[in-house]
């Protein structure tokens, strides 16, 4: 066991798992890091808390997940409509996709993803011990990370989402003792820092100093994290900074989803404006019959373009003709969005039924599961006819350009 740090911050390693941290006012913090897939780790963290005996047990969860795991929750009351109207599609399938990764995990590893943490909540029960939940919500995370990230990178974020989703391939009996000694969603959180290095700090570096605080600012003398193994060094580092007042304990900077900044509302309206331009020039140009034409043909091929993406992601016959009548207005007025528009026609022409909100952790993993499932269908077509639509708006830029 060793000890390591200054006068205000001791830490002592006591084993791979477990690290104790001593504060200059005499409180305590044990650190118990999990691989969230393993039962090793749910007998650990039963046997640290009993040897231990805490004041307080605080949870590397938030109260919404924590819910989500111990109560029956159906997708079935998911406002599909809503999902779109509010921008919460990438959210959805953000979670859609991570809990279709942790089943595989548990699947394959014989433990629960998180088993390790709701069983701290039910030992603190049993012994009348308080806790609470010390981590940032999942979406609040996530919407953080898409807010730090470009076109390029939001297109490559829900790629590795849905990668490790799609990923069919069975572990091996060694990597499987990897995953068992690792922390899931950590992992998943520092793939998606490698691909997207401006979102690292809302991925991992805001969670570490969002755990950190409320760990420390926890009540009790005397308390037990059951934390992530991925997580462990940087609360550390964290503790460290807030004990030297180089940090501030004040999370409302980092607690909640970014809004909307001025030059990103701005940057949406330079496509449509540009467009106008153009079309404006060839007028005054080649005068007015030559402008409506090449606006019309504009229009038609973005129209084009989108029903023919929306044909071939299957949409229902008249979401196409949706697709048509929206494709073009959407792109002059942004605030609308086809996938939006296409989106909301396909669940209503379609509707979903409760197993298929039920089936989505299950379904979204293959390309069969997209067309069947009525939920990942309407994404689906969100997707596509915005695809279809942004290849239609620019396709001609080039051309018309040409005519000055």
């Amino acid at each position: 066991m060793a000890l390591i740090g200054g006068p205000i911050v001791r830490t002592e390693h006591v084993s791979d798992t477990v690290n104790k941290i001593f504060l200059d006012n005499g409180d305590e913090i044990i650190l118990v890091g999990t691989a969230h897939v393993s039962q090793n780790s749910v007998e650990e963290v039963r046997a640290v808390i009993e040897a231990e005996q805490p004041d307080h047990i605080c949870l590397e969860l938030d109260k919404g997940r924590y819910e989500s795991k111990t109560k029956e929750q159906s997708y079935s009351n998911m406002n599909l409509t809503k999902v779109f109207r509010e921008g919460k599609t990438f959210l959805v399938l953000a979670n859609t996709a991570l809990a279709s990764f942790q089943k595989k995990m548990g699947t394959q590893t014989g433990s629960a993803p998180g088993e390790e943490i709701i069983g701290a909540s039910k030992i603190a029960d049993e012994l009348g011990i308080p806790y609470s939940f010390c981590d940032r919500e999942i979406a609040i995370t996530l919407k953080r990370a898409w807010a730090k990230s470009n076109l390029w990178n939001k297109a490559k974020l829900i790629g590795t989402l849905l990668s490790s989703a799609f990923d069919k391939e069975e572990f091996k009996p060694e990597e499987l003792e990897e995953l068992k000694k690792s922390d899931t969603l950590q992992e998943m959180m520092n793939e998606l820092a490698k691909e997207l290095p401006g979102a690292k700090e809302a991925l991992i570096d805001e969670r570490d100093r969002f755990l950190a605080t409320n760990i420390m600012t926890a009540p009790g003398h005397k308390k037990v994290a059951v934390i992530g193994a991925g997580h462990a060094n940087g609360i550390i580092k964290t503790v460290e900074k807030l004990e030297k007042k180089e940090l501030s304990t004040d999370l409302s900077s980092i607690a909640q989803a970014p809004k909307p900044s001025k030059a990103g509302k701005i940057a949406q309206w330079i496509v449509p404006i540009a467009l106008i331009a153009i079309i404006i020039g060839v007028g005054f140009a080649h005068g007015f019959n030559e402008s409506l034409r090449y606006f019309l043909i504009w229009a038609g091929t973005n129209a084009a373009t989108t029903v023919l993406f929306s044909i071939l992601s299957n949409a229902h016959p008249l979401n196409w003709l949706v697709a048509a009548i929206s494709a073009p207005i959407a792109v002059l007025n942004p605030a609308i969005g086809v996938g939006v528009v296409t989106g909301i026609a396909e669940a209503t022409l379609r509707k979903p039924t409760v197993r298929d909100f039920e089936s989505l952790s299950d379904e979204i993993s293959s390309v069969k599961g997209w067309f069947k499932n009525k939920v990942l269908h309407a994404f689906m077509i969100f997707f596509t006819t915005s695809i279809g639509s942004i290849i239609g708006t620019f396709v001609l830029f080039p051309i018309m350009l040409k005519v000055f």
